[in-house]
């Protein structure tokens, strides 16, 4: 079967940003020279989800859609799907088939425990007891998504030795890197790690690096060690083949697919946009 997979990037204002998903799908197709990979995103680039699902439906038999994307908030539970059923039906003699998003399980938690572990060596081994952890999130309307976060967090927290490991977001909701910080300080930590949980880089990971700076300023006497985004990882590539290895398991459905407010809001022509 002729199949494309076609990579679903969030997208960034920032090229930069967009140009490392390309790297990504570049790195990769090294390692599979016989897989035909495509590239698109949601926004913020100058090839969306409905060109670049038209662009792998041709001379393709089978269409896999695979979501660059953390967290599932309302990109992944309503706009990647409603895009693919479109596709669908755009190119009826195109199997189109949705793998989950990457998400925040044990892969991912496998990640950020080396880069936290690698963030403790920069600080020569600190006292765990006063060395505060802060994962660092997008953030989310979804509170769902931002749970993702917690989840994952309180793993950190059951299998290492540190009183505080706390989240903090960048946007949209609370408590943001700011606050949290403050807080780890007044309760006694002496050393902070600070661990952004994004794929790629782009405006929001330069605001991040803008903001610790200002907090090195304001807490002198606090080391503070910053993590960079996943990036190339061998463990995103590990995950993404896993989808692509394990694309009929769910029968090519992603998470909420079949939900009945997303169902309900494909019969909405005000197009509004319901969570689950």
């Amino acid at each position: 079967m002729n199949t494309t997979i076609l990579l679903i990037g969030h997208g960034s204002r920032k090229t930069s940003g967009n140009d490392e998903i390309q790297s990504f799908a570049a790195s990769w197709r090294t390692h599979h020279p016989d897989w035909r990979i495509e590239v698109c995103f949601i926004e913020h680039a100058d090839v969306l989800m409905d060109e670049g699902l038209d662009r792998a439906a041709v001379n393709s038999q089978q269409v896999i859609a695979v979501p660059l994307i953390l967290n599932a908030a309302g990109h992944v539970k309503m706009e990647i799907p409603q895009a693919v059923n479109e596709a669908r039906a755009r190119h009826p003699g195109v199997e189109f088939v949705c793998t989950p998003h990457l998400g925040m399980g044990r892969e991912i938690y496998d990640i950020l425990r080396h880069r936290t572990d690698h963030l403790l060596h920069e600080l020569a081994v600190p006292d765990p007891r006063t060395t505060g952890i802060i994962l660092l999130g997008r953030g989310s309307s979804d509170a769902a998504a931002n749970g993702e976060i917690a989840k994952v967090a309180r793993w950190l927290f059951e299998e290492m030795q540190h009183d505080l490991v706390d989240i903090a977001f960048t946007g949209i909701t609370l408590p943001r890197l700011e606050s949290v910080v403050q807080r780890q300080v007044k309760l006694g930590m002496t050393q902070i790690v600070i661990q952004p949980v994004y794929l790629f880089t782009g405006v929001l990971i330069e605001r991040i690096q803008q903001q610790v700076e200002r907090l090195r300023q304001s807490y002198p006497q606090i080391a503070i060690a910053l993590g960079g985004h996943f990036g190339f990882d061998k463990g995103i590539y590990a995950i993404a083949e896993a989808r692509v290895r394990d694309h009929g398991v769910s029968g090519g459905m992603l998470e909420c697919d079949a939900c009945k407010y997303r169902l309900a809001a494909a019969h909405d022509h005000h197009g509004h946009a319901h969570g689950c």
